[in-house]
């Protein structure tokens, strides 16, 4: 559950759906961009320390 979780593709879905939200609810475009550009950079490097986690631990 938490490989899915923290999978790039439903994190981007969430994203997506996130950012759709805030456009409807009036929240300032540049905002709604700099939230996405953070949550999507964060995402990266928690999928990559779960990756190595994993990677390390099959390695054992």
């Amino acid at each position: 559950m938490l490989q899915k979780l923290s999978s790039r593709k439903f994190l981007t879905a969430l994203l997506g759906v996130a950012s759709g939200l805030a456009m409807i609810f009036g929240v300032d475009e540049q905002a709604v961009t700099q939230v996405a550009g953070a949550v999507t950079a964060l995402a990266s490097v928690v999928s990559y320390i779960f990756a190595e986690a994993k990677v390390d631990a099959a390695r054992k």
